[in-house]
């Protein structure tokens, strides 16, 4: 009868992958906050293209907001918890970062367009490091725009007794939703290469996205099948989390399963729109 040696583990081996997985994570991390500079340095030189993102949600937000002053009178309008800009406010947050994240992919183009996209794929820049970099700066840009429209709408007489807590949900929630479009925006760059077809199909997916949900109206109050499609809608996850969360009596049993959901679907997203890389390159 023959017996197998059984063959020890060589601790300098485990201890060597151990170090190359840290050296990879650190490369990963450096070479995404590099990209990440890159584009805030990019937008800090045209301040009006940032000033002019604001301009939109303002007048959502105080247009809709006295236009439709009168639709929280509506029996059953969100329980009477709310006044309509306060119900407003957090799906013009969500609709903010929906629409801005709509337009991620058309930096990845313009890179494309002038041969910057070639240089950094035969660079040792990571894949996913050019991915995150880009997701990075519109979670930054999601921030800043969630943080003053929720002052506007304090300055305009909202009120938000969810208090600090509130205003990290929201933030959050926006930023997934961000995630979540601007990586569906960078993969239909990299696969369609054309700015006029990524526009056009950022705009098919946007808007319905949009409507479907509880963003500018209590689905409650709509046909029964709003409701039913608002319920797999990724930004009408985001809103209610943000309108629960931002208000007086939060029920966080609606507010950490969206968040979850959202966080899933951010992490699947931004993986697939990683791996259209490889679409691209195989498409030189």
């Amino acid at each position: 009868m023959t017996t197998t040696a059984v063959r020890p583990i060589d601790p300098g081996a485990r201890s060597g992958a151990t170090r190359s997985r840290a050296t990879g994570l650190g490369e990963l991390t450096r070479h995404s906050a590099y990209l990440t500079a890159r584009s805030v340095r990019a937008l800090l030189r045209q301040p009006a293209f940032a000033v002019l993102t604001l301009v939109q949600p303002a007048i959502w937000l105080l247009l809709f907001g006295q236009l439709f002053r009168a639709t929280a009178q509506l029996p059953g309008f969100a329980d009477g918890r709310q006044t309509y800009l306060e119900f407003l406010a957090p799906g013009v947050v969500v609709m903010t970062a929906l629409f801005s994240s709509g337009w991620a992919g058309t930096v990845y183009i313009d890179d494309m367009q002038r041969g910057v996209m070639d240089r950094f794929l035969a660079s040792p820049v990571r894949r996913g490091a050019m991915m995150a970099g880009t997701l990075v700066y519109q979670g930054l840009t999601t921030l800043f725009q969630t943080a003053v429209v929720l002052v506007i709408a304090v300055a305009s007489g909202a009120r938000f007794d969810g208090g600090a807590a509130g205003w990290a949900v929201t933030a959050l929630a926006a930023c997934l939703v961000s995630v979540v479009v601007a990586s569906l925006s960078n993969a239909l760059a990299l696969l369609l290469r054309q700015q006029e077809a990524l526009i056009g199909i950022s705009q098919f997916v946007v808007l319905p996205l949009q409507f479907l949900s509880s963003a500018l109206m209590d689905t409650r109050l709509a046909p029964s099948w709003v409701g039913d499609v608002a319920r797999y809608n990724p930004v009408d996850w985001a809103v209610v989390a943000s309108r629960e969360a931002l208000s007086a009596s939060t029920d966080w049993g609606l507010v950490w399963p969206r968040l979850g959901l959202l966080a899933g679907l951010a992490l699947v997203m931004a993986w697939l729109a990683t791996r259209a890389f490889g679409t691209y390159q195989r498409s030189l």
